[in-house]
């Protein structure tokens, strides 16, 4: 079929239209790392870290349950947040989580308490366990954050607070903070080094868990009012 030159004109600055507006959302989809071609190569990552129980954790005689941990919906995704400058968060293109951050922080947590055997009771709420202890997390931060660094470091930070269940209060709140620098800034590292937070992360939350409960557990029986005979009975 014969084109003819009039029609080819016209044609054309339709053409160069189209292309001019094809060229800048193909740039901004690069910069922001979308794109559904990038997602169909998007990598899965799971960290799943196996924490050792300290021999010096003291051994419980009480149970405790897990609430779902909280966080900023920015931190609780499935895209791996990146810090290049203080103020500014990114994600890592072509790179996800299987889980969300909160999960892998409850799994981690709740992992080590069953494992270590220095506990007789643990689970996430709604479990079924009647719980003398209540865990309540805030993730504030779980990020590679380059903090002015060549290379940045897996950084995740969260507020812990246990609770008493029979008059809800607070007999202990710490902040953990780890940061693990990344082995290089391939994806593949600073994952790795995400597990290795994690996993200190865990140790000592569940460590400061047992020791806090402990705590208290002595500091109430001291002060509860001695049972009579009958009540023994």
């Amino acid at each position: 079929m014969t084109v003819h030159p009039g029609v080819a004109r016209r044609a054309l600055p339709r053409l160069v239209i189209a292309l001019a507006l094809v060229m800048p959302l193909a740039s901004c989809s690069s910069l922001l790392g979308g794109g559904g071609g990038d997602r169909d190569r998007s990598t899965i990552y799971a960290p799943d870290p196996r924490v050792e129980a300290n021999p010096a954790w003291p051994h419980a005689d009480w149970q405790l349950s897990m609430s779902p941990p909280t966080a900023a919906r920015m931190i609780d995704s499935f895209r791996i947040a990146v810090r290049p400058i203080p103020d500014e968060l990114q994600v890592y293109r072509g790179a996800s989580w299987a889980k969300t951050p909160t999960d892998m922080l409850q799994d981690a947590v709740l992992r080590t308490l069953e494992d270590s055997g220095h506990i007789p009771g643990v689970a996430r709420q709604g479990a079924g366990i009647t719980a003398d202890y209540k865990l309540v997390i805030d993730l504030r931060r779980f990020e590679a954050d380059y903090n002015g660094n060549a290379l940045p470091s897996a950084t995740i930070e969260a507020n812990a607070k246990l609770i008493h269940n029979i008059d809800q209060t607070v007999v202990g709140s710490r902040t953990f903070l780890a940061a693990q620098p990344a082995a290089s800034a391939e994806v593949g590292q600073v994952v790795d080094a995400f597990s290795t937070a994690l996993r200190d992360v865990s140790s000592e939350m569940a460590g400061w868990i047992l020791e806090s409960g402990n705590a208290h557990e002595m500091t109430h029986n001291r002060h509860a009012p001695a049972s009579t005979s009958a009540e023994r009975r």
